[in-house]
Order: C-alpha cells, then sequence, then structure tokens
C-alpha cells in the first residue's frame, strides 16, 4: 500500500463552535482520520499537525512550515494530502506549486465548507477524495480536490462562499474529476521532468491594488518605503487611466525608476490582460520595471512575485523568473 502523510494545518473542515460565538480550528490531525475510517482501506496513513489556524491567518511564514514538511518526509512517503481552510487555499496551493516544483509525488491540497462534525458536511467526501487522488497511479504535483473535482494549484481560485462547489479552474482544464466513484484523469505529469526541486525564500513585501475610477496616483509613492512590487489589478485587458499622460502612469514611471518592479493584471477573472491591445496601456507596458500577469490568477501573481523576489536582489533576474510557465501557470 502506498504511503500518504495528511498535514492538518486548521481550517473550516477542523473547526468548532467556540464559547464567545463562531468557528475555530481545534479538531486535530487523528480526529480528522477517525472521521474517515475507509481511508485504511486505501492506503497507509500518518499524520502531523503542522499548525491549527483559520486560514486567513496563513501566510508565507506558514508556506514555509508546510514546505518544510514535504521536504523531511519526501523520500518516506508517496505522497501528501494537506487539510486547509478554504478562504486562502488557493494561495496556497500557488505558494506550494512554485516553492515544491517538478514533483513526481502528488501534494493534494483539501478541506471543506462545513465542520467535519458537521452532519451534511462536505469535508468526508473531499478528504476521501483527496486521497483517492493521492494514490492513484496518475497523481502528480501541487493539485487541490474539492467537490469531486482535481484542479491544478496555480489555476485554482475560490469562486463561490458558501457552495460547496466552491473552487473553479481559471483558464486551464481540470487535471481530473470524480464521475461517481470513478476518477477520470485528463492531465498526466510530462515524462521529461526534472527532479523535485524545494524553495523556502520568499519576500512578502507584495502589494496589490486594484484600480477603481477616480483614485489617485499618489497612493502609489505612499507603497515605495515597504515593497519591492506592484500588482496592478486593472480594468479589462489592461491600462492606466490617462495613458501616458496621466498622473497614474507618471507615478507609476518614478516607482519603476526606482528599480521595483509593476504586474499587471486583471480585475476579469477570465481570459487574461494583453497591455498592447489600447492606447491607455501600450506605453505603460513599455516601461523598463512593468511587467504583464498574462493569464495568470491573481492569487498565482502575488504568490510567484513573493518566490521570484525571494530568489534574488536583482529586478531584472526577477522578472525572468517571473515570467517563465512554472507547473501550468501561463499559457
Amino acid at each position: 500500500m502506498k504511503k500518504i502523510l495528511l498535514l492538518a494545518t486548521g481550517g473550516t473542515i477542523a473547526s468548532r463552535p467556540t464559547a464567545a460565538g463562531g468557528l475555530a480550528p481545534a479538531i486535530t490531525s487523528e480526529e480528522l482520520l477517525a472521521c474517515v475510517p475507509e481511508l485504511a482501506d486505501l492506503c497507509e496513513v500518518s499524520a502531523v499537525q503542522v499548525f491549527n489556524l483559520d486560514s486567513t491567518n496563513v501566510g508565507p511564514v506558514q508556506w514555509q512550515s508546510i514546505v518544510r514538511c514535504i521536504k523531511e518526509n519526501y523520500d518516506a512517503c508517496d505522497g501528501f494530502v494537506i487539510a486547509h481552510g478554504t478562504d486562502t487555499m488557493a494561495y496556497t496551493a500557488a505558494a506550494l506549486s512554485y516553492m515544491v516544483q517538478n514533483s513526481a509525488k502528488p501534494v493534494v491540497l483539501t478541506g471543506s465548507q462545513k465542520s467535519i462534525y458537521n452532519r451534511d458536511t462536505d469535508a468526508r467526501n473531499n478528504l476521501y477524495r483527496a486521497f483517492v487522488y493521492a494514490v492513484s497511479d496518475g497523481a502528480w504535483g501541487v493539485q487541490l480536490v474539492f467537490d469531486n473535482k482535481v484542479i491544478l494549484g496555480t489555476r485554482a481560485r475560490k469562486t463561490r462562499t458558501r457552495s460547496f462547489n466552491a473552487f473553479s479552474s481559471i483558464d486551464y482544464p481540470e487535471t481530473a474529476v470524480f464521475r461517481d466513484t470513478r476518477l477520470v484523469t485528463f492531465l498526466r505529469r510530462p515524462t521529461d521532468q526534472p527532479p523535485v526541486r524545494f524553495y523556502e525564500r520568499l519576500e512578502p513585501a507584495v502589494f496589490v491594488l486594484r484600480l477603481v475610477p477616480g483614485m489617485r496616483a499618489d497612493i502609489i509613492p505612499l507603497l515605495a518605503p515597504h515593497y519591492r512590487a506592484l500588482v496592478l489589478e486593472s480594468f479589462g485587458v489592461g491600462g492606466l487611466p490617462g495613458g501616458e499622460h496621466g498622473e497614474m502612469f507618471a507615478a507609476l514611471r518614478r516607482w519603476c525608476e526606482s528599480g521595483r518592479l509593476a504586474v499587471f493584471t486583471t480585475q476579469v477573472p477570465h481570459e487574461g490582460c494583453d497591455l498592447a491591445v489600447y492606447e491607455v496601456g501600450r506605453a505603460v507596458g513599455e516601461l523598463p520595471g512593468v511587467l504583464e500577469a498574462r493569464d495568470m490568477t491573481p492569487e498565482a501573481v502575488a504568490v510567484k512575485l513573493m518566490w521570484a523576489l525571494g530568489q534574488t536582489e536583482d529586478r531584472e533576474k526577477a522578472a525572468r523568473l517571473f515570467e517563465t510557465p512554472i507547473e501550468y501557470d501561463i499559457m
């Protein structure tokens, strides 16, 4: 039987009501496993409690803890399942995609919209199917399993706050789906992949700025003392109000002249950005230090910048890392 390690990190799946009201993580990894006894027929399961947090409180420090745990157990295990809160699961899935690259072994994130102790929970189905995928012969890389779908870590987004069908694969096919009890795989790992590589260094000094009509340009210089990179969520396929003659353009030019990076993405959920389409974007795209996210998800954009900046102090090298397709994040 394959050996699968469960990494418990908290989230709704592991939550109980508190005396003050509301839910908070309190269920342990062993308690999670006890709720799904069928797992013993699938594989040899072990578990570790990495931390027990609401995923709103999960960030770069916790991603590094998860990566260290996977790295320490990589040779001894055939795969990994991570029980995680849904609110930042897409960020963690993207982070692990950049921090655990080329993994032939599956690193599978899952969670639930209701606690595993809730009578009508989706937790047991999601956890069980995460393990089913993890032990399958075609399993590979960082994936998110939720509501009978298997989604690449770089392509996952939470698109519903309450429904069991909480996650979508953005602008890319799902890796696999469950049809009743049958796993149907669409995407398989290429056979010419290099060995797995682990990264731990991240630079969290990345700010995401969502543009709104009428926004003042003086927000940009206020960010300069604290951040090395700026992600601008623009309108449509991308651009700045006023184009190259606007105050926002002048502020962004000064930002880039100071040696910082700026990445344009879109507020539109699908089909990405292209600064070359409209006049309001063309001059912006020609500024040194300005990059385009193309069809990457917003979560992948922010986390990939953190990863790229964590590998080098050199802006041009970081830009090249960001623009290199990794784990199918760019078409």
